[in-house]
């Protein structure tokens, strides 16, 4: 396994992708062989589609606050043009419902920016997905040819299709929420599947863009880099995790304060707030939550603990779903000190045959791709296990969904009380 930690192994992404990425297509399959034709990929239930890197489409539509993706007069032109793509599309939500989403870009004015001393405020970038009641428009991409260029060293995952809609008009109601941060190095489109699956379970779902911990593109197009990345140890880690509980707090801020909202027409309840994130977004989830009692459940996605719990603990429920953390073994030993402070509902789950991105796009990405064989085979293992994209990201779906079900909804269910037939991948470690 490699020994990279695995908190850092996801800003490392770019260069494997944008390496591998030219390897696909009719070019590479011809290359490897004469007689092949376009290689051919299939993600969840929808039919396999060949992969298509060679269209673009147009810059991914960002808005300023209140004003949702529908202000986009392109849009409709941009969904006709990944219609006939055949690119690899993000799988299906598990429950059939019309989902909408806006970007939205934030700025916390009583606040300097922890990364740019120059800086006198913090700006940040948002997506918020949320269960609509119409549409109008056509399918909304998943990131820009700039942002895929700036995070994957190519623009060919701007071809990736979504389940999303444009130009929708939010479902009536009051809806719980869920805000998402990313893995350090990686984006908020890293957990678009996640997203998309929330907000058809009926979830308002917002995920950040850290800035200066990842590529931004912001609604004017200027790009911010990453300023960190090749900075941050241990202790630079435990101020990311701080610094991006208080990123998820100014968001609730703003998408729970009277006035018409972030997203004309969506309307959030207060009471029923949760939070969760990959890798150092998962531990930011719990500090989040940790400091914030607005939220009132926190799921960490195989993310270290860099900020240390304090003595009282923390009573509030808390999901672990890691890989290749079995309870009492290396490198769980961050985990298991942690455990003793969660003094509240508390789940411990392990995909002993996954790895640190089977919970983000980026394991189904690299399978739809047809790529995975070309990663290298001293990362591979730590970074995408054994399994299945796919089936990972089934996996992570239902787990996520239970435990916000169960406790922003109040939906027992069983899939969390024990192991499950349906996902005997899935360890009950504690």
């Amino acid at each position: 396994m490699s020994t990279t930690p695995r908190w850092r192994s996801a800003a490392l992404l770019a260069v494997p992708i944008a390496v591998l990425l030219p390897l696909t297509g009719p070019q590479a399959a011809s290359a490897a062989s004469p007689a092949a034709g376009p290689p051919s990929v299939a993600t969840s239930s929808r039919s396999p589609v060949p992969v298509s890197v060679d269209v673009p489409v147009p810059v991914e539509v960002g808005a300023d606050v209140g004003l949702g993706v529908g202000a986009d007069p392109g849009t409709d032109a941009r969904a006709d043009v990944d219609a006939k793509a055949g690119a690899p599309q993000v799988p299906a939500p598990t429950t059939h419902r019309l989902i909408g989403a806006a970007s939205v870009r934030l700025v916390d004015t009583g606040r300097h920016d922890p990364w740019r001393p120059d800086a006198a405020t913090r700006e940040l970038m948002a997506t918020l997905w949320y269960p609509a009641q119409s549409a109008r428009g056509g399918q909304l991409p998943y990131l820009s040819p700039e942002m895929s260029t700036a995070r994957y060293g190519t623009p060919e995952l701007s071809a990736v299709g979504t389940g999303v809609r444009v130009r929708t008009v939010p479902a009536p109601g009051r809806h719980p929420l869920v805000v998402l941060s990313p893995g350090f190095g990686l984006d908020r489109s890293s957990l678009t599947a996640l997203a998309e699956d929330l907000a058809a379970r009926g979830y308002a779902v917002a995920a950040l863009d850290h800035t200066y911990e990842t590529a931004v593109q912001f609604p004017d197009g200027r790009m911010e880099s990453c300023l960190i990345c090749d900075k941050v140890d241990d202790r630079l880690a435990a101020e990311v995790i701080r610094s991006r509980a208080k990123d998820i707090a100014f968001l609730i801020d703003r998408l729970t304060a009277p006035g018409p909202g972030l997203v004309r027409g969506l309307r959030i309840d207060a009471s029923r707030i949760g939070a969760a994130g990959h890798s150092i977004g998962g531990a930011s989830a719990v500090e989040a939550m940790r400091v914030d009692g607005r939220i009132r459940a926190a799921a960490n996605l195989d993310g270290d603990f860099f900020a240390p719990l304090p003595a009282e603990g923390l009573s509030r429920p808390v999901l672990l779903l890691g890989a290749q953390r079995h309870a009492g073994e290396s490198p769980t030993a961050n985990w298991d000190e942690t455990w003793q402070h969660l003094t509240g509902w508390k789940r411990w789950l392990d995909l002993p045959e996954g790895g640190h991105l089977s919970f983000c796009d980026v394991h189904w990405l690299v399978d739809a791709l047809g790529i995975r064989d070309q990663v290298p085979p001293d990362t591979a293992p730590a970074q995408y296990g054994s399994i299945k994209g796919a089936r990972a990201l089934a996996a992570t779906r239902a787990y996520l969904g239970a435990f916000f079900d169960r406790h922003l909804l109040d939906r027992p269910g069983r899939l969390l009380d024990g192991p499950s037939a349906a996902f005997p991948e899935v360890r009950f470690a504690k």
